[in-house]
């Protein structure tokens, strides 16, 4: 996994669940950001069993070979990589938070769900409620829901084609339902993955009001 340290002495502790690129430029950038800001940050390879440091580029064989490593992620092995992280912060997950982008979205989901942490910020988090994946089996993951304890993040573009409006509508009702200390913001007109500069889907807005509100929920 790749560790951020802050400049002085940890503040604060963060597990960060990459996107389908890998533990990419981008994300050990995002890492180092949460560093600054005083946060002791670890950042598990979530495709370590089975293309360990693998880091793909963002155009459609990137996105591809990312889809075919998707596939063969499994819940309880994903849980597992988060609660390691944990432990090389502090081993007590309810001193830590988790903050996941698009895949790193769901799997934080589902550690909220199985390991109790302190809070937790989902941005776009695809197939939450669905089963194409192994991640989302033998039930939707939020189906989890009633198991989160720790408040809970949850940041979507409005024009985000992989999480549609009706999976977020899905999701809030859950969180309601579960009695889920939540917020939900969805960001008018913004694409999938406009949080990281650098691809296409970035947008500036959105991803500093984004910012704020994942430094305030796990600063706080």
């Amino acid at each position: 996994m790749y560790i951020a340290r802050p400049p002085s002495g940890a503040s604060h502790r963060v597990v960060l669940g990459h996107q389908l690129f890998g533990v990419d430029a981008g994300i050990r950038a995002f890492a180092d950001r949460l560093a600054a800001a005083g946060c002791l940050v670890a950042v598990p390879d979530l495709f370590h069993r089975t293309a360990p440091g693998v880091e793909l580029a963002q155009d459609d064989a990137g996105r591809a070979r990312g889809f075919e490593l998707l596939r063969a992620l499994d819940r309880d092995e994903v849980v597992q990589d988060v609660a390691a992280a944990v432990d090389v912060l502090s081993g007590d997950p309810g001193q830590v938070s988790m903050v996941g982008l698009s895949i790193g979205g769901h799997v934080a989901y589902l550690a909220a769900a199985r390991l109790g942490l302190a809070a937790t910020a989902v941005l776009y988090p695809g197939w939450l409620t669905g089963t194409e994946f192994a991640l989302s089996r033998p039930e939707p993951t939020v189906t989890l829901t009633p198991d989160i304890t720790g408040r809970l993040l949850f940041l979507v573009g409005g024009a985000d084609h992989v999480v549609p409006p009706a999976d977020v509508d899905t999701v809030g009702a859950a969180l309601r339902g579960a009695g889920v200390r939540h917020e939900i913001v969805v960001y008018p007109d913004t694409p999938h993955a406009f949080l990281l500069p650098g691809p296409p889907t970035f947008r500036p807005a959105p991803a500093a009001d984004a910012w704020r509100r994942v430094l305030e929920l796990i600063t706080s």
